[in-house]
């Protein structure tokens, strides 16, 4: 099971037991954050696409740690001006672990009870063309 989520102006695929880089946070060290701007949601059998955003889906995450990421050089140059800058940037972010994808109960019933009608319909099926070419195989016998 995947979701994608929207969190700082970006969109990132995460699933359970993954560790995302984000844009800094305002949350501390160790503790928990939610995020409920989900995209999209798959497990192995269906996809649901939000309009913008899936209701009643939330993300949860464990903030492991903060800190910066590589430095940049941004360098500005004018030809023949003799005008050059030289300024360096070091991004700061918050890795999360993301321990839970939660879907509401109600969701996870219908889920259940809609995989028992798919069973109940298929057997339904099978029964009917079972009785159609048994009845088929006695014409032409007779």
């Amino acid at each position: 099971m995947y979701a994608i989520i929207e969190s700082c102006g970006k969109q990132y695929k995460v699933a359970e037991g993954d560790v995302v880089f984000f844009e800094k946070l305002d949350a501390e060290e160790g503790k928990k954050v939610t995020f409920d701007k989900v995209v999209l949601v798959s497990d192995d059998k269906k996809v649901e696409v939000g309009t913008p955003y899936v209701k009643g889906i939330k993300v949860e995450g464990k903030v492991v740690c903060h800190g910066k990421g590589k430095k940049i050089i941004v360098y500005k140059y004018k030809a023949k001006k003799n005008y050059r800058r030289t300024q360096g940037h070091r991004q700061p972010y918050t890795k999360v672990e993301i321990t839970k994808i939660s879907m509401p109960a109600a969701k996870t019933e219908a889920k259940a009870a809609e995989a028992k009608t798919e069973t109940k319909k298929t057997a339904t099926t099978k029964t009917a063309e079972a009785k159609t070419t048994a009845k088929n195989s006695e014409k032409v016998e007779a």
